[in-house]
């Protein structure tokens, strides 16, 4: 006999509408289990999981109370689906149906164990109501992709067979492919399955070409994720309407006299913010951070805004910016470019000689923006002396703002970023660190300065504010950190108030380089994740008690969320651009009602950017390392598994798997707590933060996955935080001895 579920899962597989006598066939059952077929049913029907009628799938004005549902599109924070299959015989349009996933804690939480979060393309077996709000959906289970998601690459074995290789490095096998399309081996294809059979294999579908040319990598990301890039012809119209509109003075502060400066990242395409400072005469500043004026052009409700929402921010890769807006406002219009006249969102603050804010206002103003300058030209001005006032000012009323900070002692984590080069033609030239400037810190501290403005600026109006949110370490992730640093023989007492200067005053005290990176990444992980919400908690991080993005309305809806509650808090309306495009700029009715469905919704699409950005630059690594397969590389131990170690390329980043199976024949025991891999004849530990030597055993670009081994069968280790043992030097980066062969060293001393 079948289960309810079985049941359900064949409802769902079903081409057509299944009665007791379709389920009794298709499960083999006989006489008295039909009988039993019957009382489940009847059940199932009770529990409202099929409509109980003769056929166990019926239409309900045209949905089933049992179907599969395909998500269309994610809004505010709700799934959108429709119907996988419709087949109506008036040719009425697929309802849209919302999918209920109830809430948790301020966040939202999977319907069901295993189901969410739902993302735009996922297939779902759901309880369909019609309600006074339309219809409904409460997922029941989360099915397999459907064929048209499916991307791989073709492989061809030695029989001539081809088969489906996936890019995803969680997914290990690959699919056999019944019908190559035209395909060729070593492509990037979309790909369904012939039947409902897994055995039948897969029908190639779209050929989307060479899976290592250039922009291939984001591709890849942008649909494993269902990352919106493709804008709908209306939302391109409008903003072209928008972007004609000649720019009005009135209404409007003149701050066109100012020698603002935008200081960005050399390549930079759209231009945010720009900053002037000049002194008070009284040991302070006046200062003016101006921001685009994202709300005049994008206004609630406009196809323009909806586009915005199902993004939520821009998502940017080694190869392309997916942008949050239209490239005619977020590249030009919008953009603060030098020499032309452009709206802004203008934030005016007062600082004394201590760095403590002492005024603000917002205005919307016109700016022309005297210089766009990179960040690496404005610290050579300043370090060679030939900077313009303008420049040396902003220097120097950053040292308040600096002073500031540093009694703040907001948690401070140095870690380097990987940025991949490519040269003219999209290839890649090299993968380096970036380095941090003074110049970088300028622009942040009147960032964060401006940010802060914002969100005390509309907590003064009772007006509804975008918070963003760093709470501190919960105490599960603390005790975890607690007895990493005992490893390091130190100590974290949890019984203090934790707060960032405590972590801090532990970072400074550790002398030994190598050993401060290893607990600077520690505590990072101990971090809990940034989010958007209507709910004032503080910003842990930057030990602050109220804090809101508005910097970026160009590339996050957060940002623009947080102007919108401006322009109405402060009676900043402006005419709109010319067109069909809403009156009002400020918040929309929905959003100030339900705050906390629009943040819940920006911070999800914020997690998905950041995953595909990371995915892609792992390619791109994995890529730039596939032809230096079994080159020896100087790595550090960054994860320990039972089944194996995490390790990093020292100085490049790269992160891959050593296999348990290749460090040795004995036996080896994973000790969770002290996050240490022992042999168990010979001694010898793995451990989180230990160097050494290994060989690449394998890079795949396809996945961003890359594959290590021990150099030779001695396993050299150097332990984390130990000198060189006595009768060794140091070669490079490898540990030799005295007469320059390998040295065999199995545990040294005691592991600190």
């Amino acid at each position: 006999m079948p289960n309810a579920q079985q049941v359900l899962d064949f409802i769902a597989s079903a081409t057509g509408e299944v009665g007791k006598r379709e389920i009794a066939k298709h499960f083999g059952l006989q006489g008295q289990e039909k009988i039993q077929l019957k009382a489940l049913l009847k059940d199932m029907a009770e529990e409202g999981l099929i409509d109980g009628k003769r056929t166990a799938y019926h239409r309900m004005g045209g949905v089933p109370k049992v179907t599969v549902l395909r998500v269309i599109e994610i809004e505010d924070g709700e799934p959108v689906a429709v119907p996988d299959t419709w087949e109506p015989e008036d040719n009425t349009p697929a309802p849209r149906l919302r999918v209920i996933e109830p809430r948790g804690g301020g966040k939202r939480g999977p319907a069901v164990r295993g189901v969410g979060p739902l993302r735009a393309g996922d297939r779902v077996l759901a309880r369909t109501e019609e309600t006074e709000r339309g219809w409904q959906a409460h997922p029941m289970k989360k099915l397999p992709a459907q064929a048209d998601q499916t991307m791989g690459v073709v492989e061809i074995d030695g029989a001539g067979k081809g088969w489906l290789a996936p890019i995803d490095k969680r997914e290990r096998h690959s699919t056999p492919i019944a019908d190559l399309g035209g395909a060729e081996e070593g492509q990037l294809v979309l790909a369904e399955p012939v039947s409902r059979s897994p055995r039948a294999g897969m029908r190639v579908t779209v050929v989307l070409g060479d899976p290592l040319a250039p922009r291939a990598f984001s591709l890849i990301a942008i649909h494993k994720h269902g990352i919106p890039h493709i804008f709908p012809q209306d939302a391109l119209q409008e903003a072209e309407v928008a972007a004609r509109e000649a720019l009005s003075s009135e209404k409007r502060e003149d701050l066109t006299h100012l020698p603002i400066v935008a200081i960005d990242p050399s390549d930079a395409r759209d231009h945010d913010d720009a900053i002037w400072a000049e002194p008070d005469g009284q040991g302070g500043w006046r200062t003016v951070v101006a921001i685009a004026d994202v709300s005049f052009y994008v206004r609630p409700g406009s196809a323009i805004d909806k586009e915005a929402r199902k993004r939520g921010n821009s998502v940017y890769f080694p190869d392309r910016v997916v942008p949050m807006l239209p490239e005619v406002l977020s590249a030009d219009v919008c953009s603060l470019k030098a020499g032309a006249p452009r709206a802004a969102m203008a934030c005016h603050m007062n600082f004394d000689a201590e760095g403590k804010m002492t005024a603000f206002r917002f205005t919307r103003a016109i700016v022309r923006i005297a210089e766009v300058i990179a960040y690496e030209e404005a610290q050579a001005r300043i370090d060679e002396g030939r900077a313009e006032k303008h420049l040396t000012d902003l220097w120097e009323a950053w040292k308040v703002l600096e002073a500031a900070r540093n009694k703040r002692d907001p948690l401070n984590l140095e870690l380097p970023e990987r940025r991949v080069q490519l040269d003219e033609k999209g290839r890649i030239a090299g993968i380096a660190l970036r380095e941090r400037l003074d110049a970088h810190r300028v622009v942040e501290d009147f960032m964060i300065a401006a940010n802060v403005a914002a969100a005390k600026a509309l907590e003064s109006k009772v007006a509804p504010v975008v918070y963003r949110i760093h709470e501190p370490p919960n105490r599960e992730k603390l005790v975890a950190l607690k007895d990493y640093l005992a490893t390091f023989e130190r100590k974290l007492a949890l019984g203090q108030v934790i707060t960032p200067a405590l972590f801090n005053r532990m970072l400074k005290s550790i002398e030994d380089e190598a050993e401060k990176a290893l607990i600077m990444e520690a505590v990072l992980r101990s971090q809990t994740q940034a989010y958007y919400g209507p709910k004032n908690a503080g910003h842990f991080g930057l030990a602050l008690g109220s804090y809101a993005h508005f910097t970026s309305p160009i590339r996050r809806y957060s940002d623009l969320l947080v102007h919108r509650s401006l322009v109405d808090a402060f009676g900043l309306e402006q005419p709109a651009p010319k067109g069909d495009i809403p009156e009002h700029s400020g918040l929309a009715p929905r959003d100030r009602q339900d705050m906390a469905r629009i943040t819940d919704a920006i911070s999800r699409t914020e997690r998905r950017a950041m995953e595909a950005e990371r995915e892609t630059i792992d390619r791109y690594v994995a890529a730039w390392l596939s032809t230096r397969v079994g080159e020896i590389f100087q790595c550090r131990i960054t994860g320990v598994q039972r089944f194996g170690l995490f390790a990093t390329i020292v100085g490049l980043g790269g992160d891959g798997l050593v296999p348990v199976s290749v460090l040795g024949d004995e036996r080896f025991f994973h000790d969770e707590k002290a996050q240490v891999l022992r042999g168990e004849q010979s001694g010898i530990t793995y451990a989180i933060g230990d160097r050494l030597p290994l060989r690449l055993a394998e890079a795949n670009p396809l996945t961003g996955a890359l594959k290590f081994e021990p150099e030779d069968s001695d396993g050299r280790i150097e332990k984390r935080g130990a000198p060189a043992p006595v009768g060794l030097k140091k070669r490079g980066s490898h540990l030799v001895g005295q007469r320059g062969r390998p040295a065999n060293i199995r545990h040294q001393g005691k592991r600190r």
